[in-house]
């Protein structure tokens, strides 16, 4: 084959080529990486290589799903309820995390098969809080928001007083009862961020006394050696129109032995039985006609050593005012006492001659604790019941004192 020089090149007078050599090699090597590159048959490798490439752009295309925060990140004085939310577009939520400003987390749960999340429970006032979301398209893409913001500072706060003590060993027909500093008008909400937990486990139902006092209670008395653990979480409640609660507070206690005493107001006695036995009987007297003793189940909720007693306190004018009246314990709010009697004579287990109290023979100053008075306050704790029998006046008030148990199990609830 005749290899010509290509145009452009010349021959000088001896017949050499100038640049000719080179142009000549170029050109080989040209056709020799163009035949390099064209082998391998059919194109096959250039329609692989546009396979892996479509891969790998599915791979790194962004994530269709759409994750929505509100409130916005920085957004300040938010709302305790109702404002946090976190939804997803074009995908469905993986991972919601919520954490105040000491690291712990806000409860919640994934609805509306993963468009949404709403929180357990209400945030806490004055609160820095963080959000993190995570949400995948039907691809499996993830997309990601997150949002930091916080909550308002209420200039109008509320706080529950509450017994029994934290700590505290108490008799069975103690409740754990709320004495709110504001009146209540969302009742729902409050009664949602008080929790109790018991073991052994037992059914506590909440019950609202007016709009200012929430008891809970099991339907029957507690069973003794029962662990109660109450969670206040009112910081950040928003109990009334721009009032909030601003306690959040544990409260243990343990429920001692079974002790329920029985006055029977026509007999003038009182059993005082523990785990179900009579433990002891002692001469009583009661409300005398006319100021007669209320019947039904009452609690123990204070206990005086000695203590003044005055008429004029419980609206009974200028009746009596005993300045110091030994082994006293309240079972009403109204006035109602069982307590020592150093002035009734005979009248214990034989006639009833007090002003609506129960009265159990004792010495000024309460020394003797052998007498029926210092037994009985020495051997009662808070929370023990006294039941009166047989006595002219009606069932006592239910909201009149801890006596709750004056209340079916259905209207309790109700």
């Amino acid at each position: 084959m005749n290899v010509w020089p290509i145009s452009g090149a010349s021959v000088d007078a001896s017949g050499r080529r100038r640049r000719g050599v080179p142009v000549l090699i170029s050109g080989v090597l040209l056709l020799a990486l163009t035949a390099c590159g064209g082998g391998g048959g059919s194109g096959a490798g250039s329609a692989d290589g546009g396979k892996a490439k479509g891969a790998d752009a599915a791979r790194t295309k962004q994530s269709e799903a759409v994750v929505t925060i509100s409130p916005k990140s920085g957004a300040k004085s938010v709302d305790t309820t109702g404002a946090l939310k976190v939804s997803a577009s074009k995908g469905r939520l993986t991972t919601v995390e919520v954490k105040d400003d000491k690291g712990a987390k806000i409860a919640g749960s994934i609805t509306g098969g993963g468009t949404a999340w709403t929180p357990a429970t209400h945030l806490a006032a004055s609160t820095r809080y963080t959000v993190h979301a995570v949400a995948k398209d039907s691809a499996g893409r993830q997309a990601a928001e997150d949002s930091t913001f916080t909550t308002l500072t209420p200039q109008n706060t509320f706080i529950g007083n509450f017994t029994p003590e934290d700590g505290s060993t108490v008799g069975v027909g103690m409740p754990f009862s709320v004495r709110f500093t504001r009146g209540i008008t969302h009742p729902a909400d409050v009664k949602k961020a008080i929790t109790i937990t018991t073991e052994p486990a037992v059914d506590v139902e909440g019950h609202w006394f007016g709009n200012d006092r929430l008891d809970f209670r099991p339907e029957q008395y507690w069973k003794s050696g029962t662990k109660v653990t109450v969670k206040m979480n009112l910081d950040g409640v928003e109990g009334r129109k721009g009032v909030y609660g601003k306690q959040a507070k544990t409260i243990k206690f343990t429920i001692g032995r079974n002790q329920v005493s029985v006055v029977d107001a026509k007999a003038h006695q009182m059993k005082v039985t523990q785990d179900g036995k009579v433990v002891k009987t002692l001469p009583v007297t009661t409300g005398k006609p006319g100021y007669d003793t209320w019947n039904g189940q009452m609690v123990i909720s204070e206990r005086l050593r000695v203590t003044r007693m005055n008429s004029e306190t419980v609206n009974l004018g200028s009746e009596y005012d005993i300045k110091d009246v030994p082994d006293a314990m309240r079972l009403t709010d109204s006035g109602t006492f069982i307590h020592g009697n150093y002035w009734g004579g005979g009248a214990f287990g034989n006639y009833n001659s007090s002003h609506g109290c129960i009265g159990l023979r004792d010495l000024r100053g309460g020394y003797d604790r052998g007498l029926p008075a210092g037994w009985f306050f020495d051997h009662s704790i808070i929370g023990d019941v006294v039941v009166v029998k047989h006595s002219h006046d009606r069932t006592v008030d239910p909201a009149n004192g801890l006596n709750g148990w004056n209340m079916s199990w259905e209207k309790w609830k109700a």
